[in-house]
């Protein structure tokens, strides 16, 4: 039994939508952003967004000290904060968490561990190499498509973007919150797009990601979300 009892919210509620048209509904964004990412994949806009950034002896920012100390390691740390606010609201809740039942809780902090699992074991079995790895920027890789599946002679392991992750695996908070509290779902939907795609622009400056690794990481981890939501919708309600 919970040790703290939901409370009636006092947000404006949205009236909730019939579960088959939700399912569909998701469903739709799902192959729709597939669709587009794999259109993304068959042009060349990832090398036309890096060629700027680089030059044949490397990307002169990889090394900023701003970009690497402070919107790379100091943006991971930061991230990590409101996972230990979760982890703690399991049994401690705060805020928002009061609202929800401690069995939604705990299943908040599960969905963002299972969007970080994901893109980590996709990254760590990619072929894929970093644009600063590629002969283009003074590497010994060769362009390919990222899912050909064929090693392009780097080290690979740079696809999707694990950065861009540490922002978009909050998106699971968004299909915990949105059937009994909309309005703050739609905030941490918003929050979470832009910490992930501000993370991915900054390894985009770098020469460690190319856009479409950021795109990729949005997908998986909200395809992730998705798919362990309806996986334990039953438990959780």
């Amino acid at each position: 039994m919970d040790e703290y009892q939901a409370q009636p919210s006092t947000w404006p509620r949205a009236p909730h939508a019939p579960v088959a048209d939700t399912v569909w509904r998701d469903v739709a964004i799902v192959l729709v952003a597939l669709v587009l990412l794999i259109a993304w994949d068959s042009t060349d806009f990832d090398m036309v967004l890096a060629a700027p950034l680089g030059t044949p002896h490397g990307f002169p920012l990889r090394n900023n000290w701003f970009l690497v100390k402070i919107a790379r390691e100091g943006a991971r740390r930061a991230a990590w904060l409101p996972a230990l606010w979760l982890i703690a609201g399991i049994w401690w809740p705060t805020g928002v968490l009061r609202r929800l039942t401690q069995r939604q809780r705990i299943e908040w902090v599960m969905l963002l561990l299972l969007a970080l699992a994901a893109v980590s074991a996709v990254k760590q079995h990619s072929p894929t190499s970093c644009p600063w790895d590629l002969a283009q920027f003074g590497g010994s890789a060769r362009w390919i498509s990222h899912w050909a599946l064929t090693p392009d002679g780097g080290p690979g392991r740079c696809l999707p973007g694990g950065h861009a992750s540490a922002g978009f695996a909050y998106f699971s908070g968004y299909f915990v919150l949105r059937r009994s509290e909309p309005k703050a779902a739609r905030w941490c939907l918003v929050a979470a797009l832009a910490a992930g795609l501000l993370f991915g622009v900054t390894q985009q400056l770098r020469g460690a990601h190319f856009m479409s690794h950021t795109f990729w990481a949005a997908w998986l981890c909200w395809t992730s979300c998705w798919l362990g939501d309806r996986a334990m919708a039953r438990w959780v309600n």
